[in-house]
């Protein structure tokens, strides 16, 4: 809600198209805060500087010396910005980096202040394939090592991701679903080899010391196993342990951001069944003690927005099914992410 004339504003807005009051959130407070004239919150604290450039909404902490909001700073390096489309493509990755660290951060996760390359903190890369002298294309591979998440970003082209999502057979690929799948890789680091976690992860999602890049290479060759859906989230989830555990963890931050997004529209559709009883919507789905009781929410909205789907002529919302198997995996994350 707007905080001077209470109407309705989005998680992006930098304004309110009602009174026209200037906007800003505060991500560690989630708040969001009317701006004086001078650009500056009640509490004194100043817009990110990349408000002009990208359109970043978020303000800077109190404690911030780099001039840049919580998620901005985690990005080391960005495309060439004197390049209109490249910067068309970053400002679209930070708009769902900040969904990504608004999650981060209502979940509680561990969360370093400044991004140190030295100690394998979180940051972020965003760079372009780059033409050699001999005209060979060095490739940007998307991927997550010892803290740094590098995304090509090309992905921020609907068009090519939608090309890269029809060659790979990917029921989704979004921005904000790269996102939650390579913070996955950067969290077994710190929370199941960190907290000497391995073999209890181990147990649920397998044995992560096989082959990484000889299991990938028969993923691709071969495809996926037959019976991958009655145990995987997705196909890729089965190519190795690794991706089964940052599938899942991603697909845990897909379902509650979707229950969060829907209880603040209104929305809590209750399971089409015979003597079913009513569902009460959940205080907070960031912090619910039963992962159960987020799958008996979330199963009825999913088939409620997959009906909607296909009356409007698109595929369906969520074409995924959650089996026991699946459920198990999905307990698993969130009793670790609940521990934190």
């Amino acid at each position: 809600m707007c905080p001077q004339c209470g109407n309705q504003v989005h998680f992006n807005n930098s304004q309110c198209f009602t009174c026209h009051a200037v906007l800003a959130y505060a991500p560690l407070e989630d708040q969001l805060v009317g701006l004086t004239p001078d650009m500056t919150a009640p509490s004194g604290r100043t817009c990110c500087s990349n408000r002009e450039k990208i359109g970043c909404n978020w303000l800077r902490e109190s404690n911030d010396s780099t001039g840049l909001c919580l998620s901005c700073l985690h990005t080391t390096r960005i495309p060439d910005t004197f390049d209109p489309i490249k910067a068309g493509h970053w400002s679209r990755l930070e708009r769902a980096k900040r969904r990504l660290f608004y999650a981060l951060i209502k979940f509680g996760l561990p969360l370093e202040p400044q991004p140190d390359r030295t100690t394998g903190s979180l940051m972020f890369e965003f760079l372009s394939d780059e033409i050699k002298p001999d005209g060979k294309v060095k490739r940007v591979m998307t991927g997550h090592a010892s803290g740094c998440i590098t995304i090509n970003i090309e992905e921020a082209d609907d068009a090519i991701r939608e090309k890269h999502r029809t060659a790979l057979r990917e029921p989704y690929r979004t921005l904000i679903g790269h996102f939650r799948h390579e913070v996955a890789h950067y969290y077994w680091e710190k929370l199941i080899v960190g907290q000497d976690m391995l073999d209890a992860c181990r147990a649920t999602f397998g044995d992560d010391r096989a082959d990484y890049g000889a299991a990938l290479r028969a993923h691709y060759a071969n495809g996926p196993r037959p019976d991958w859906q009655q145990s995987f989230v997705s196909s890729y989830a089965c190519a190795h342990p690794w991706e089964d555990f940052a599938e899942t963890w991603a697909h845990y931050f897909h379902m509650v951001g979707g229950l969060e997004t829907a209880y603040a529209y209104g929305l809590n559709p209750q399971p089409i069944i015979p003597g079913a009883p009513q569902l009460v919507q959940l205080d907070d789905p960031y912090h619910v003690s039963d992962h159960a009781q987020l799958l008996e929410h979330w199963v009825p909205l999913t088939v409620a927005m997959n009906a909607m789907n296909r009356a409007m002529g698109h595929r369906d919302y969520y074409p995924f099914a959650l089996t026991p198997v699946i459920s198990d995996k999905l307990k698993f994350i969130h009793d670790l992410i609940e521990a934190q």
